[in-house]
């Protein structure tokens, strides 16, 4: 099954050293392995923003460059603003991004991988499926 892999999973195997993401790093590189690991194009846009050094810009936009954007079809923008209204509905607000994410997971069937936890919050009341990080 393949997964799509959220933007903090992506920055703490790009740009950070630390300890605590070793898990969710090395469950990524697992996925990145097996070539089941998912990109869109505005996961791929929040992890290249806000690097003033251009060496490390191009360094990194390098290594992204090795995994295919998943299309985003028209009807994904429809669907997100979807489910951002029922969950703004229910109290729950959330980024247009992350609701771009919910609906391409939903349209293609697979899960999201992530360690926002906004995104337990729109399982609530969206039919969404989180990954669950095997365990070792």
């Amino acid at each position: 099954m393949k997964v799509l892999v959220d933007t903090p999973i992506w920055s703490y195997a790009l740009r950070t050293q630390q300890k605590e993401y070793q898990h969710e790093v090395a469950q990524l590189e697992s996925l990145i392995k097996d070539q089941r690991a998912l990109i869109i194009g505005p996961i791929r846009q929040e992890i290249l923003s806000g690097y003033s050094d251009f060496k490390k810009f191009k360094i990194l936009k390098e290594k992204l460059s090795y995994f295919e954007n998943s299309l985003i079809q028209d009807s994904d923008y429809e669907i997100a603003a979807e489910m951002c209204n029922q969950c703004r509905k229910k109290g729950i607000q959330g980024s247009h991004i992350d609701f771009l994410i919910c609906a391409v997971a939903k349209r293609l069937d697979t899960p999201i991988f992530t360690t926002d936890k906004d995104f337990i919050h729109y399982k609530k009341i969206l039919p969404i499926k989180l990954f669950e990080i095997e365990q070792s």
